[in-house]
């Protein structure tokens, strides 16, 4: 199968409080974004990978990534711009497999299961059960309910979709005027059900400053040490 993974690391990364790309800081040694196209490129399921980045930021992904087989893209203004810009840059694939480059933990069976789920039913993502319990607030942060959290799933990504129907999927969402933050969410407004995958609770993304210790703990908890 022709499968293409999109990697995304064009986010402005604000709430990380560091003025170059999050993605270019380091885990153990090695960066973020180094970390996340190290996993997808030892996959053979996988043909081919963009990384979408920022313009500004396209030198020092390439002096990180040099070694690596890839091509690049720069990213829009929404993740789903982001996307659609990478899209566009393919001419044919099986399925198109999306994720966050701030995501460098990602385990090569949740890719593996990910992609074999997709290949079956169209569209699936990883996702881990809720451990918490969730509730619904109001405006006022008001308690008004409290879903079953047997039914609840966390999604994160990798998320696969056969890439005719995420292309179908995209055109729809740009005829309604709509923009969405999640691939899953754009496949569910054309119609279309999205299968999860149960995948590692290490699979974090590194969004905020306490994430850095969080997932070098991980990565030692695994055997990765400098």
């Amino acid at each position: 199968m022709n499968n293409i993974a999109i990697i995304l690391g064009a986010g402005s990364g604000t709430r990380m409080n560091c003025e170059k790309s999050k993605l270019l800081l380091e885990l153990n040694g090695k960066s973020v974004i180094e970390r996340t196209v190290e996993a997808f490129s030892k996959i053979d399921l996988i043909s081919e990978i963009i990384v979408v980045c920022r313009e500004g930021d396209l030198d020092a992904f390439e002096q990180v990534l040099g070694k690596y087989d890839i091509s690049y893209c720069f990213g829009g203004a929404t993740r789903q711009e982001s996307v659609t810009n990478a899209v566009e840059t393919i001419d044919e694939c099986d399925l198109v497999i999306i994720h966050d480059g701030a995501r460098p933990l990602i385990t090569e069976k949740e890719v593996v299961d990910t992609i074999k789920s997709a290949a079956d039913k169209k569209a699936a993502a990883v996702g881990v059960p809720v451990k918490d319990t969730i509730k619904v607030i109001d405006s006022n942060n008001a308690i008004v309910s409290t879903p079953d959290r047997s039914t609840l799933i966390s999604i994160r990504t990798p998320q696969v979709f056969d890439f005719e129907l995420y292309k179908k999927a995209l055109s729809y969402a740009k005829e309604q005027g709509k923009d969405f933050t999640d691939d899953c969410q754009l496949i569910e407004n054309y119609g279309e059900n999205v299968y999860t995958v149960i995948g590692d609770y290490g699979n974090i993304k590194i969004t905020t400053p306490e994430d850095l210790p969080l997932a070098e703990s991980i990565l030692k908890m695994r055997g990765d040490c400098k």
